[in-house]
């Protein structure tokens, strides 16, 4: 199993939004056609949701005005790598595993997980790693194809063409 980025091209790669950004930016839209006075109706025909969910989102735009429509921030332990040690990160894997003393270019939690820790210092537990190529980093798993190291593709032609019609017609 190993990992790459998602979007793969030149120059910094910009994550594409997260669920919640992309409801938050669909909630100030609905705002934004609020004031415009445009129908629950219309709107909701616009931005692809519920009749019921445009009408929740302007009850709560009228006590609130399109701050309430906002995402609130997270609670909970906030993450051990701000957003400088991530970018830290980021340019530490894009030179790739070998860079890094690793024996083939693959990266895998536990490579991450020691890359991360000899840039950031900080130790994170796979789940954290996982959570940080996929969620902060864009990533995606990359699983390798699985194929024989011996597999001889042009005995496998030979095989196809001449062997396996003579064994079909012995039936």
């Amino acid at each position: 199993m190993s990992f790459k980025p998602s979007s793969v091209g030149s120059g910094p790669a910009v994550p594409p939004l997260t669920r919640p950004q992309l409801a938050e930016a669909r909630r100030v839209r609905a705002a934004e056609l609020f004031e415009q006075g445009r129908s629950s109706v219309e709107i909701a025909r616009m931005l692809g949701v519920s009749d019921e969910s445009v009408r929740r989102w302007k009850r709560v735009w009228e006590e609130g005005g399109t701050d309430a429509l906002r995402r609130r921030p997270a609670t909970g332990r906030p993450p051990k790598l701000n957003d400088d040690q991530v970018e830290q990160v980021r340019t530490a894997l894009d030179q790739g595993a070998q860079a890094h003393g690793f024996e083939a270019d693959l990266w895998t939690l536990e490579r991450v997980g020691l890359v991360v820790e000899r840039v950031a210092g900080v130790s994170l537990s796979r789940a954290s790693v996982w959570r940080l190529l996929t969620g902060r980093l864009g990533w995606s798993l990359q699983r390798p194809e699985r194929r024989a190291v011996e597999r001889d593709e042009s005995e496998i032609a030979r095989w196809i063409a001449h062997e396996w019609p003579r064994i079909k017609k012995g039936r």
